[in-house]
């Protein structure tokens, strides 16, 4: 497991798992590492966001226990639920041994009192099924929790996690307060599709992304991808600035960017020319008009690259 106790190490062990943390990620971390505290990622869809928590797992050796968020996700699907069936199962093969648990009853009263004797078994441990918040409470040997695009599930369920990111607890009516042993490291993510409560805000440190300079995705793509050729990478990620400065539906993600040199390797290209990128811009871009759009702004976008190397770009 690596150390985690400085910048430095935290830029150095990411980088191992090839995740090429910024100065800025990797204070973060570090920070929500000494202090207990949860990060709430922000920033464009494709610059790291999950990927940092994945990272994160492998890093520490940790499972990771992910929640992916939705429009209309609730307790029972993010915390805990009773098996209905289980215990529906169980009150049917009990019905025979009622009449031996009642014996010696007097009335409706005694055999009330009876029953309560016997406490809510059936709201027990070995009755609840534990959601991704209440595994990651309860593991023993501690976990990385990624909340993932909490953006998209509703203000309401933001109240919910409010004590599990505030004191690594929860309430349970039938079972009292479950407080995590080990704390998880919680990261949650969010493309900013709407505003986020300020008691949300509070408990985390705040984490925005931003698409990397040219520099930094330069050093994402070779490490992704050594054996891509020094000039095309530095090509490649100049078009693919260019490209986002366009008017776009979707700009290309960082994976995409790796996903497209993958692309240009297999297709032992040493170099940008204009028909290729042409035959290749469907890796980078998802929408037709997009390629459309990218394909007019060819010659602006190809020439700081014109001069460079033998191939032309006409």
């Amino acid at each position: 497991m690596a150390q985690l106790d400085s910048i430095e190490n935290i830029i150095s062990a990411f980088a191992e798992f090839g995740y090429i943390c910024s100065e800025k990620i990797a204070t973060a971390v570090f920070l929500a590492n000494a202090l207990d505290k949860p990060i709430l990622i922000e920033g464009p869809p494709g610059v790291g966001k999950t990927e940092l928590a994945n990272t994160m797992s492998m890093v520490t050796g940790h499972e990771l226990i992910r929640l992916q968020c939705y429009e209309g996700l609730d307790e029972a699907k993010a915390l805990y639920e009773w098996k209905y069936g289980k215990q529906l199962l169980y009150t049917q093969i009990l019905k025979e041994k009622l009449s031996d648990l009642l014996e010696g009853t007097q009335g409706l009263e005694g055999a009330i009192e009876r029953l309560h004797s016997f406490g809510d078994v059936f709201y027990s441990e070995k009755f609840i099924e534990p959601r991704p918040l209440l595994k990651a409470l309860r593991s023993e040997a501690g976990s990385v929790l990624l909340i993932d695009e909490i953006d998209k599930a509703d203000q309401e369920f933001e109240s919910l996690l409010l004590e599990v990111l505030g004191h690594y607890q929860t309430s349970i009516p039938e079972l009292g307060t479950i407080k995590a042993k080990i704390p998880p490291r919680v990261f949650l993510t969010s493309n900013n599709t709407r505003d986020l409560s300020d008691a949300l805000k509070r408990r985390c440190l705040h984490l925005y992304i931003p698409y990397p300079d040219e520099r930094l995705e330069q050093k994402i793509i070779a490490s992704r991808l050594p054996s891509v050729d020094p000039e095309l990478n530095r090509q490649l990620v100049s078009f693919v600035h260019g490209l986002r400065a366009l008017d776009l539906k979707k700009a290309p993600a960082i994976s995409e960017t790796i996903d497209w040199a993958r692309s240009l390797v297999l297709l032992k290209a040493s170099q940008l020319d204009r028909q290729l990128v042409r035959d290749t811009l469907n890796v980078l871009l998802k929408f037709e008009q997009d390629i459309e759009a990218a394909q007019e702004a060819l010659p602006e976008l190809l020439k700081p690259m014109s001069s460079i190397g033998s191939r032309a770009f006409n």
